[in-house]
Formats: C-alpha cells, sequence, structure tokens
C-alpha cells in the first residue's frame, strides 16, 4: 500500500513539473486581445522598454499595436518565439519568415520567427513565404494595423442594415 502511495505521488509531482514546463512567462493572456499566449506560444513576443516595464503578446502585431499605446516609451529590447522550439530569442537577430501558407495569428501575412536560418529555410521550403529581417517584419505589421481598424470597423457594422435618417 506503502508503494502505490510513493508512485501515485510521483506521478503527480512528475505530471505536475511537465504542465509547468509547457506553460509559457507571463502574462497568460494577451493583454491587448485576450489570446491564450500558451496556446500561442510559437507566435509570442515581449517587448521590455527602458522604464523597465514589458508587454507580453501574442503576435508581433499586437507588439504594434502596443508600441502604438505606448509611444511615448523607448525600446529596449523585443524576444519572440522561435517558432519550432518555442524558446524566446532576441527578435532582432532571429530570422524570420513573412507569408507563406500557414495562417498567421493576428494577421492576414504571417510572420514567423526562427533563431537558426536553418529552421527558417526549412520552414520556406514546405510552406512558402519570404526570408526577412526583424525590421522588415515589424515594417510590414505596421503597415496592416490602419487596414486592420478600417475592416474591423466594416465587420461591426455588417448585418445592422442600412441606417435611415
Amino acid at each position: 500500500m506503502k508503494n502505490i502511495w510513493i508512485a501515485l505521488l510521483l506521478c503527480l509531482s512528475l505530471g505536475t513539473v511537465c504542465l509547468a514546463a509547457d506553460k509559457v512567462e507571463a502574462p497568460d493572456d494577451c493583454k491587448l486581445c485576450g489570446m491564450d499566449r500558451t496556446k500561442f506560444a510559437h507566435s509570442r513576443m515581449v517587448v521590455t522598454y527602458t522604464d523597465g516595464s514589458s508587454s507580453g503578446t501574442c503576435s508581433l502585431n499586437c507588439v504594434v499595436t502596443d508600441m502604438k499605446a505606448a509611444k511615448d516609451k523607448t525600446v529596449k529590447s523585443f524576444q519572440v518565439a522561435d517558432y519550432n522550439s518555442r524558446k524566446l530569442t532576441d527578435a532582432k537577430s532571429a530570422a524570420w519568415v513573412i507569408g507563406g501558407s500557414r495562417k498567421g495569428v493576428m494577421t492576414q501575412v504571417a510572420k514567423w520567427a526562427f533563431a537558426d536560418k536553418k529552421d527558417a529555410d526549412a520552414f520556406i521550403k514546405a510552406n512558402g513565404g519570404k526570408p526577412a529581417t526583424f525590421d522588415e517584419a515589424l515594417k510590414a505589421a505596421e503597415k496592416e494595423q490602419p487596414d486592420k481598424a478600417h475592416n474591423m470597423k466594416q465587420q461591426e457594422h455588417k448585418g445592422h442594415g442600412e441606417h435611415k435618417m
């Protein structure tokens, strides 16, 4: 009986460790769109500002939105998840892929980061897309922002019928 309790306790302990290993750094949810950052661990980012504050988001597009809201702050660093390992890496030194057949997160045109250029090249070979730098991916995300706001307004307006005076 004692061995059963020890085995059960060991299984529960290992299960807790395994679950904790899959969880990402705080916050659990993107503060801008509410998406679960663990579920979208492959696209998540952390932007750190020079005042010591930081923001965890689900994607590059939400980082752009955060930076617009914090326009009085200066960015110290960007970290992005490696698409394959989901571990955070420096966004500026990562190999980026724009586009391809994989659906993006919070965007019509996907933007994925890879810690190793070989992984980015393999992704492009399998899924399409084009190689890019962080600055190119950031500019592409910034270009989408006005369209995103316009499209959201159109979606909100759909279904209301004609307005009469």
